[in-house]
């Protein structure tokens, strides 16, 4: 089973190396890395032409470990996806954003392990934390806000809440059924993506009890007020698409919710 990985890139030359390293660094070895790049002007390039030599590895019977780097422009960071989507090759595919890394070294072993144990599944999510901007692989330091998927039902959706998408898993079958991430959300259209999986549809999906990806704070939705009132916006919109009833008062729920993750975060890891 061929697990790709998609990563979009802009400017992230300070820590896209911390990405790299950690998809090395999988026990699991049949992996496709598409690093989908929009004409970076930093080093970031340079540091993925590098990392992609030492990707390859001969087949010893438990796969290949490929990077392609793709570079041209793009609509944003949603099209930077899909294109990235449509170049994988793989039987399941996965996101892996150029701030973020992986928590641990088996992260792929396990989510392949579900697949092949679980042939009717279609999707397999897991846990995500959040750690300082200035965090590295070497050193993420503390926790700031652990991001448990473990609560998440369909029905939740109207409140906002979804399973971590960094931590998300699907087989390849289920872009080309379903679509591809919309851009006219331009902050949200990974959770108007997950609407259409669980709201009018309901994919078979499985929670596994694993901390996949830990993601650096000061992202494009975590950077602040303003960023997070354009994602609120996006939810309602994509709730709305789907007619599913949302309110105000839901909302309020979710940034509730959000702000006792943070303070678990802090206590517990």
């Amino acid at each position: 089973m061929k697990i790709s990985i998609i990563t979009t890139t802009k400017n992230n030359g300070k820590t896209i190396e911390d990405t790299l390293k950690s998809v090395l660094r999988q026990s699991y070895a049949n992996i496709e890395h598409i690093v989908k790049d929009a004409v970076s002007e930093d080093d970031t390039p340079a540091i993925c032409r590098e990392y992609q030599q030492k990707y390859y590895t001969p087949d010893n019977g438990r796969g290949i470990r490929t990077m392609k780097f793709i570079s041209g422009k793009d609509d944003g960071i949603y099209d930077g996806m899909n294109q990235g989507v449509r170049a994988a090759t793989g039987d399941v595919v996965g996101i892996l954003n150029a701030d973020d890394f992986f928590t641990s070294d088996d992260v792929l072993e396990l989510v392949a392990g579900e697949f092949a144990a679980h042939p009717e599944l279609e999707a397999v999510y897991g846990d995500i934390h959040f750690v300082a901007a200035g965090a590295t692989l070497s050193e993420p330091g503390r926790c700031t806000r652990y991001y448990s998927s473990a609560m998440f039902r369909p029905w939740l959706l109207r409140f906002g809440f979804m399973p971590a998408h960094p931590g998300f898993y699907v087989r390849r079958e289920v872009y080309e059924r379903y679509g591809l991430y919309d851009t006219a959300f331009r902050t949200s259209s990974d959770f108007e993506w997950i609407v259409r999986l669980f709201g009018p549809r309901r994919i078979r999906a499985k929670y596994i009890r694993k901390d996949i990806v830990t993601m650096r704070m000061g992202g494009e939705t975590t950077r602040d007020m303003a960023a997070k009132r354009k994602v609120n916006d996006d939810v309602v919109r994509a709730l709305k698409k789907h007619g599913i009833f949302t309110c105000d008062l839901f909302k309020y729920v979710r940034y509730a919710y959000k702000y006792a993750e943070i303070l678990i975060g802090k206590i517990f890891h």
